[in-house]
């Protein structure tokens, strides 16, 4: 299972798990959503997506350290403050949460298990991995940091 960590860039499993959710789409149930309230829902967790994933961008560039996934053994800066501070992966979370308003934009059952597959594979494929390399670089400096900030929320 090592084979996977670190090898498919996240956004590749992103728009890899949309793609499937849009084909899962095609198959009942679909759910009776009314439109106002789709409307009202998608665009609040995608706004709420793009917004964690630009202010973990921004952040890991105002700390002038790579924002490579793959390569996260090349961090320079150990970042823990602005949206660091709600969560470790602000990223990762604002692609869940992208993946979440594209299942509730599909209106069908089945696309609503794509957020949590992502979840599930990046967390073990990404997250763990990226901690364990972090914890090395960073020793208890990481540590106490991820004792007082969630992985997620």
């Amino acid at each position: 299972m090592q084979a996977l960590e670190h090898r498919i860039p996240p956004p590749v499993v992103g728009a890899l798990v949309a793609a499937a959710m849009w084909f899962l789409s095609q198959l009942p149930p679909q759910l009776p959503i009314p439109e106002t309230v789709k409307w009202v829902l998608v665009g609040s967790l995608a706004l709420a997506g793009v917004t964690f994933d630009l202010l973990g961008l921004l952040a890991f560039h105002r700390s002038r350290t790579t924002i490579n996934p793959l390569q996260p053994g090349k961090a320079s800066a150990l970042v823990t403050s602005g949206v660091y501070t709600v969560t470790r992966n602000p990223m990762y979370l604002g692609m869940a949460l992208l993946l979440t308003a594209w299942a509730l934009y599909l209106s069908s059952l089945w696309p609503f298990v794509g957020p949590v597959l992502f979840v599930l594979y990046i967390g073990r494929f990404q997250i763990v991995p990226e901690e364990r390399i972090l914890r090395g670089l960073f020793g208890r400096e990481y540590s106490a940091y991820a004792a007082r900030v969630r992985r997620w929320l």
